[in-house]
């Protein structure tokens, strides 16, 4: 027996999917050109997740600066979103990035010979500056923990990507996660399960953040994580 199909009025309406945020154009040469390790996709996500935060109208902090390549997404971001850039870095190098290491830059020592240490800052510098989104962000030159112990506002994201032992993620992690706001979210980058594929600090944070009940995870994208506080636990690292 045919069966009529149901009047128009009764019918299901499916809302189109929201446009995925982009950079802008210049923004994102600027990202690919940039000294740095995160990819397209990874940069993709970051920059989503930053737009999604920053309808909360607070500022987005990063621990890890480097050459500010992910900072130019968390700047642009920041700029549509009218909201501020914070991000936190001694630019001394993280360990893997020694002399001697597998990430290390000779181009990024100071030509000074009575220093001869990592100094990322003036890359960065410029690399805002030639972005033209030095007025978007907030450069803090510091080392993470006692940054945070100095730190009072909420924030609307936190990005994780500083120094790999499990002493700094976990220092980044206790220090930062307890000023973000209900409905915040935390960004880890360098996650990996598997440990053939990369340092273990931060999957254990990663974890910890998750076996908490504090947070949960809305997006992955290879190495990168992104997870949303429970508004009931917010403002407090577990």
């Amino acid at each position: 027996m045919a069966v009529e199909p149901a009047p128009v009025s009764e019918r299901p309406v499916h809302a189109p999917p929201a446009p995925v945020p982009h950079p802008a154009p210049q923004v994102l040469a600027a990202f690919e050109a940039a000294k740095g390790f995160m990819p397209l996709d990874e940069g993709l996500a970051l920059y989503a997740a930053a737009c999604r935060a920053a309808a909360l109208g607070l500022p987005l902090l990063e621990v890890g600066t480097y050459c500010g390549r992910s900072t130019l997404l968390l700047a642009d971001a920041a700029r549509a979103a009218g909201v501020t850039a914070v991000t936190v870095d001694h630019h001394r190098g993280s360990e893997e990035q020694q002399p001697g290491w597998e990430y290390h830059d000779p181009e990024l020592v100071d030509p000074d010979p009575g220093v001869g240490r990592m100094d990322t800052l003036p890359v960065f510098r410029r690399t805002l500056f030639k972005a033209g989104l030095e007025d978007h962000v907030v450069a803090v030159v510091g080392r993470s923990p006692q940054v945070a112990r100095l730190w009072r506002a909420p924030l609307g994201l936190v990005f994780i990507d500083g120094g790999h032992t499990d002493e700094h993620a976990r220092g980044d992690y206790e220090g930062w996660t307890p000023h973000l706001a209900p409905g915040g979210l935390l960004v880890i980058h360098d996650v990996f399960p598997d440990p053939a594929d990369g340092g273990r600090a931060p999957y254990r944070i990663y974890r910890r953040a998750l076996d908490s009940g504090a947070f949960a995870e809305v997006a992955a994208v290879r190495s990168l994580r992104v997870l949303r506080t429970a508004e009931q636990a917010a403002g407090a690292a577990v």
